[in-house]
């Protein structure tokens, strides 16, 4: 073995992550399609006040609701952060209803919502909230991933997705899909069930639609800038931890423990339409496992992170392990 052989052994992956750039190329056909897909909707927007018919404002809620639904109870709570373990059938459905959101397959949302969670709060966040909503929001999704960012993607543990056939069933079609789930059937019902116009179901269940659920989807990486404490601040004044003590501000307390399936996509915590729906599928038996974290394991956290200097998060992580939850705690 040469020096230089020798010298890439000892220094690993580490050596190799240093030599790749950080800066980030713009994503030109993502720049058109946004561009595009948001001037469309604009009349798209004066279609719905002035021309359409009500079914079809009707089934515009219903889709975008559905959609929401799945990114934030499917991909996020479910497959991303494994806070509930759901039926055959549920994860079926909530496989469909996520491709009517259009964002790419499951796979690919939740290895980058668990890289964005990896990097969080450092410079190569892809959604670096320190750079503004704007950024977070839609700016970051205009350029490609770095070459550090995509080989810090590809290292992602993604071994419990690649076990769920559901998932990768959706991955390996996800072509085939697309253009009937997110296209076809929602463009053809207006026309099809009750005479509304083609320009009606172009631009208000095409174009309205697909940026209305974007948007829904993007918060929830973004939202940290909407909901979370500015940096520095606290409240009350007198306390560092009062996400932790109360669990109101989600974001800070989500990204610490992101396990919690309580912890809403838009700054909530234990309420919401998304955990709401959680809670009834599980008395209805379609999941079980409901992860959460009582106020006293906290506690108990924070005291042991004050007593033995180690890690709050390690603290957390270890009060959890402990930590035995009543059979129906998702009821009370």
């Amino acid at each position: 073995m040469t020096e230089v052989d020798n010298e890439t052994t000892k220094s690993g992956p580490t050596a190799e992550l240093s030599k790749l750039s950080k800066s980030r190329e713009a994503d030109w056909p993502a720049v058109l399609l946004f561009i595009h897909i948001h001037l469309l909707s604009i009349y798209g927007i004066w279609l719905l006040f002035f021309e359409v018919k009500w079914m079809t404002v009707l089934l515009l809620i219903a889709l975008t609701s559905l959609a929401t639904l799945a990114v934030n109870t499917g991909a996020h709570r479910l497959w991303a952060h494994r806070t509930y373990t759901a039926t055959k059938e549920l994860r079926f459905i909530l496989m469909l209803l996520h491709t009517l959101v259009g964002q790419g397959s499951i796979y690919s949302w939740v290895q980058y919502h668990r890289l964005h969670h990896a990097l969080f709060s450092t410079d190569v966040d892809p959604y670096d909230h320190k750079k503004g909503f704007f950024y977070a929001h839609m700016l970051t999704r205009l350029k490609k991933l770095s070459p550090y960012q995509e080989k810090l993607k590809e290292q992602i543990d993604m071994s419990d997705i690649e076990k769920d056939s559901i998932v990768m069933f959706q991955k390996n079609f996800y072509w085939l899909l697309y253009p009937v789930i997110f296209l076809l059937l929602p463009l053809n019902a207006p026309l099809e069930y009750w005479n509304d116009s083609v320009m009606s179901a172009v631009f208000v269940m095409g174009f309205l639609r697909y940026a209305l659920v974007l948007h829904a989807a993007w918060l929830v990486e973004s939202g940290f800038c909407i909901w979370g404490l500015k940096e520095h601040d606290k409240y009350p004044s007198d306390s560092n931890l009062v996400f932790f003590l109360n669990q109101t501000f989600w974001p800070h307390y989500h990204y610490l423990i992101p396990c919690d399936y309580k912890s809403g996509e838009y700054g909530t915590y234990d309420s919401g339409c998304s955990t709401a729906f959680i809670r009834v599928w599980a008395a209805l038996g379609l999941v079980k496992d409901l992860r959460t974290i009582e106020s006293t394991t906290v506690h108990k956290a924070l005291a042991e992170a004050t007593k033995t200097k180690k890690p709050l998060k390690l603290c957390l992580q270890e009060a959890t392990k402990l930590q035995r939850l009543p059979e129906y705690h998702y009821l009370r």
